[in-house]
């Protein structure tokens, strides 16, 4: 067999030990790979003239100089700043890290859940002014109703904790598809704005694009019931920043818990900062801070791979016309 020379640029933190797996999930099939790995703030245009496969994320404006890339694997479940036009040469097939982030994102969303419910954030400031005080009542996850929006990897995985802990879930996804036992109820987005006076807790975690881009505007935001909680950890435009501050400040909302903000980083002059009842955390849910995070990246590109080097098909292959996975 004539083997094809094809060139794979990994720029994720991987060890010796992953480098090893890759290497391996690769050359059992129809390829002769060569593997470079360099980290991504040191890729540079020439790096990637010859590259037939990239693992991992890079500036867009960076991976149109890829003229010979083929397939794009990357280490993050959003898609959307690589599925414009041009970015990718025509025909080059892109893949995200749907699966990885699971874990490490429905706890986080857990920890904004019970920091709000219980008001940890604003015991936390009394603690740190050594103010020995009450503030006031609180609810409960178990027998509260929380609506999640976006049931993917994250929001399903979220959807599963909260149910085990005795909360009425309802779920809210882009697509009819079969409901999944840890939910009471599903339904799409057409539904949104008579689901949302239902919920104790919105808890949000969808994708970007035009689609979502200040889905909870003022409106929206006033059907929630008042004293109601908002978590958000997808993406920081879904929230219109001048509405959520006008709801917070006349207590229509509970609280806020925001991993992701628009614009982002929040300035320090913004007056989310201040404020008592939102707990802001700078985009950390993700990432690789959880070791096990990392390792199902390597995972899915491992099996990614191993597919791709036999002609099988890919797993996470990102739908263009839309920036959600097939």
């Amino acid at each position: 067999m004539a083997y094809l020379e094809k060139k794979i640029l990994v720029t994720i933190p991987v060890t010796e030990t992953h480098k090893t797996y890759l290497e391996k999930q690769a050359s059992s099939g129809k390829y002769n790979c060569q593997f470079r790995y360099i980290p991504k703030e040191h890729v540079t245009k020439e790096d990637l003239e010859d590259t037939q496969v990239l693992i991992g994320n890079l500036p867009p404006a960076l991976v149109r100089e890829a003229k010979r890339l083929e397939w794009l694997q990357l280490n993050s479940a959003g898609a959307d700043p690589y599925t414009p036009e041009g970015v990718l040469p025509a025909g080059a097939v892109l893949t995200n890290a749907t699966g990885a982030y699971g874990l490490a994102v429905s706890e986080h969303m857990l920890a904004l859940t019970f920091d709000l419910i219980r008001r940890l954030g604003q015991y936390h400031k009394n603690q740190a002014d050594r103010q020995w005080r009450s503030m006031g009542n609180i609810i409960s996850v178990e027998g509260s109703t929380i609506l999640i929006l976006g049931l993917g990897d994250i929001g399903g995985d979220y959807a599963r904790k909260v149910k085990a802990l005795g909360a009425y879930t309802i779920g809210v996804r882009r697509t009819c598809k079969e409901k999944p036992e840890y939910l009471d109820e599903q339904y799409t987005m057409d539904d949104l704005d008579r689901l949302l006076p239902r919920a104790d807790v919105v808890a949000m975690v969808v994708p970007g694009g035009p689609a979502t881009c200040h889905l909870m505007d003022e409106r929206r935001l006033r059907l929630m019931k008042k004293g109601a909680y908002l978590i958000n950890v997808g993406r920081g435009n879904a929230i219109d920043p001048a509405a959520l501050k006008a709801v917070l400040k006349d207590g229509h909302l509970g609280g806020c818990g925001l991993d992701v903000t628009e614009p982002e980083p929040l300035p320090p002059e913004d007056e989310l900062w201040a404020m008592d009842n939102v707990v802001i955390t700078p985009h950390v849910a993700g990432n690789f801070f959880l070791a096990e995070t990392f390792e199902r990246i390597v995972r899915i590109a491992g099996e990614n791979l191993k597919a791709w080097a036999s002609g099988e098909e890919l797993k996470n292959v990102v739908d263009f016309s839309t920036g959600y996975r097939k």
